[in-house]
C-alpha cells in the first residue's frame, strides 16, 4: 500500500475555492430553465433557439473538459482554474448583455468553456490535496455544495427573473466569479503533472465536429425530418468524426488526450457509462418539470422555482449524505441506489396531471433529489480514484466530458422526443383534426415552449394542456428507463478494488467482490 503523505496545510483553502466554482457552475445548469419563458419573450426566439441556450453550455462544456483536465495537469492546476474563472465570469456579463438569441447561445457556448475548466480541474486540485479518509470529508461537502447550485437554481432563478429580469441569473455570477479568483489566487496551491500530455488539436477538433453534428441533428430532427438530407448529412459526419476521433486517439497512444487505457478499469468505464446515462435521466426532467409548472399549471417563475424546494431540500440533504458515505459503503451499492431513486421518482410524475394541484409533483422531487444527490459526490470521487493523482485531471476530465455528453444528449433527445409525443397527441386530438395536420404541429410546437397564446380558444387550450401532459409522462418515462439502465451498470461494474490507493480509507468489503489481489491495491491501468 502507498504510505499516505502528510495532509496539505492549505487543503481546506483548496476546498473552499472548488465549491465556489461548483455552485456557480451547478446554480448555471438548472437556473436557465425556469427564465426561458421569459428569455423567449425578450428576444423573440424561437423553440430550438431555446433548446440552444441550453445546449450551447453542455456542449461545448464536454468537448472542452478533456483538454482542460490536460492543460491543467501539464500547466498547472491553480493556473488553468483561475484562467476557466476568468473565461466563466466574463462570459457570464455577456450572457447578461445579449441582445439576440444567437449572442446569448455564443456567450453560453464560451461560458461552457470556462465551465469545463473548473468542472475538471476542481475535483482534480481535491484529489490532490485530500487523501484517505479526509477524501470523503472533502468530497461530503463537495457533494453538498454541488447539490445545493443544482437545487437553488429554480429558486433564485425565480426570484431574479420574477423581481429584477432573466439577465441577472448571469449578472449574479460577476461578484461571485471575482471573488472566488481573488480566493483561489491567494489561497490555493499549485500542483502539476510534469509527465503529462500535450494538447492534443486533432482530437479536440474531431471531438467539436462529431458531438456538434449529432446533437445539431437530433435538435433539428423534427423541425427539418429525421429522414432529410440535411439530418441524414449531419448523422454522417458525427459518425465519420468520431471514428476518426478514435482512430487518431488510438494511435497517438501516449499524447492522445483522451487515454482509452483508462477504460481497462472496470470501475472507471462502469462510472463513464453511469455518468453518461444518469445525467441523461435528470437534468432534462427538471426542465420539463418546471416547464409544466409554468405552462401547464400557470405558475410564475417565482412560484415554479418555490415549488421545486423539495427538489432542493432533498438534493441538500442526500448529497450530504451520500458524500459522507462515500469510502464507507460500496460504490456499487451507492451509485445502484441513487439511479434507482432517480428512476423512481421519474416515473412518479404521473401523479402530475393537467387538473392536479403542484403538490402532486413533491414525490417525485423528493425520490429524484435522492438519487442525483447521491450521484454527484460518489460520481466525482470514483472518477478520480482509479489512477494516481497526478493523472487525476485527465480521468476527472474524461469523466466530466462523458456527463455533459450525457446532458447535451439528453435534453436534445428527451427535448425531441417531448415534442413528438407532445405533437402526436394534439395532432390526433378533435381541436388538432380540425386546425389541419400543419396548424395542429404548430400548435402542438407553441405549447411545448409555452409561446401558445391564450386566445387560441377554449377547445384548443385544453387539448395542449393534455397533450403537453401526455408528452410529459412519456418522455419522464424515457428518462426512467436511462436511470434503470445505469442502475445495472453500477451493479455491475463498479469494484472498490479497482481504486488506486491514495483514494481508498477503510471500505467494507463487498461480497461480490472477489480477487487475489489485497483490497488497497489498484488495479494497473495501462500507461500509469
Amino acid at each position: 500500500m502507498t504510505t499516505e503523505r502528510a495532509p496539505s496545510p492549505t487543503r481546506w483553502w483548496t476546498l473552499g475555492a472548488v465549491a465556489l466554482g461548483t455552485l456557480m457552475l451547478m446554480f448555471d445548469v438548472s437556473v436557465v430553465a425556469i427564465a426561458l419563458p421569459k428569455i423567449h419573450t425578450s428576444l423573440h426566439s424561437s423553440f430550438s433557439d431555446l433548446q440552444w441556450v441550453l445546449d450551447a453550455y453542455a456542449l461545448t462544456l464536454a468537448v472542452a473538459l478533456i483538454t482542460a483536465g490536460s492543460l491543467a495537469d501539464r500547466h498547472g492546476r491553480k493556473r488553468i482554474f483561475l484562467a476557466g474563472f476568468a473565461v466563466f465570469t466574463l462570459s457570464s456579463l455577456a450572457c447578461g448583455l445579449a441582445g439576440s438569441a444567437e449572442v446569448l447561445n455564443i456567450s453560453r457556448g464560451v461560458q461552457g468553456i470556462g465551465a469545463a475548466v473548473l468542472f475538471a480541474v476542481g475535483p482534480a486540485m481535491l484529489g490532490h490535496e485530500f487523501h484517505g479518509k479526509e477524501r470523503a470529508t472533502a468530497f461530503s461537502l463537495f457533494g453538498a455544495v454541488t447539490g445545493l447550485g443544482l437545487a437553488l437554481g429554480p429558486l433564485l432563478g425565480g426570484a431574479l427573473t420574477s423581481g429584477l429580469s432573466w439577465r441577472w441569473i448571469f449578472f449574479l455570477n460577476l461578484p461571485v466569479g471575482v471573488v472566488a479568483i481573488i480566493f483561489t489566487a491567494l489561497k490555493s496551491p499549485e500542483s502539476r503533472n510534469p509527465n503529462s500530455r500535450g494538447t492534443d488539436v486533432p482530437g479536440v477538433l474531431l471531438l467539436t465536429v462529431s458531438l456538434g453534428s449529432l446533437v445539431l441533428a437530433i435538435i433539428r430532427g423534427g423541425p427539418d425530418g429525421w429522414t432529410s438530407g440535411r439530418i441524414l448529412a449531419l448523422y454522417a459526419v458525427a459518425a465519420v468524426a468520431g471514428a476518426a476521433f478514435v482512430g487518431v486517439e488510438l494511435a497517438k497512444r501516449d499524447r492522445a488526450m483522451f487515454d482509452f487505457a483508462f477504460f481497462r478499469n472496470p470501475t472507471f468505464l462502469g462510472i463513464s457509462l453511469v455518468a453518461f446515462l444518469a445525467n441523461a435521466a435528470g437534468l432534462p426532467s427538471i426542465f420539463i418539470e418546471t416547464n409544466y409548472l409554468e405552462n401547464v399549471l400557470g405558475s410564475t417563475a417565482w412560484s415554479a422555482g418555490l415549488r421545486m424546494l423539495p427538489l432542493t431540500l432533498a438534493l441538500l440533504a442526500f448529497g450530504i449524505i451520500g458524500g459522507g458515505l462515500t469510502g464507507k459503503v460500496p460504490f456499487r451499492l451507492l451509485m445502484g441506489v441513487a439511479n434507482l431513486g432517480l428512476g423512481v421518482g421519474l416515473l412518479l410524475t404521473t401523479l402530475a396531471t393537467a387538473t392536479t394541484s403542484w403538490t402532486a409533483l413533491i414525490p417525485s422531487l423528493i425520490f429524484t433529489g435522492l438519487g442525483i444527490g447521491i450521484f454527484n459526490p460518489v460520481r466525482a470521487a470514483l472518477a478520480i480514484g482509479i489512477t494516481e493523482p497526478n493523472k487525476a485531471g485527465v480521468a476527472s476530465g474524461i469523466n466530466e466530458t462523458c456527463q455533459q455528453v450525457g446532458i447535451s444528449l439528453g435534453i436534445a433527445v428527451v427535448g425531441a422526443f417531448f415534442t413528438n409525443r407532445l405533437s402526436a397527441a394534439f395532432t390526433s386530438s378533435a381541436a388538432g383534426r380540425s386546425l389541419g395536420a400543419q396548424a395542429a404541429h404548430q400548435t402542438a410546437v407553441a405549447a411545448g415552449a409555452g409561446t401558445l397564446p391564450t386566445t387560441a380558444g377554449a377547445s384548443v387550450l385544453t387539448a395542449a394542456r393534455q397533450a403537453f401532459i401526455a408528452g410529459f409522462h412519456d418522455s419522464m418515462a424515457l428518462c426512467a428507463v436511462f436511470a434503470f439502465v445505469s442502475a445495472i451498470v453500477a451493479f455491475l461494474l463498479l469494484r472498490s478494488k479497482d481504486l488506486h490507493s491514495s483514494a481508498l480509507s477503510p471500505i467494507p468489503p463487498d461480497p461480490d467482490e472477489f480477487s487475489d489481489a489485497p483490497a488497497a491495491e489498484a488495479v494497473p491501468v495501462a500507461g500509469s
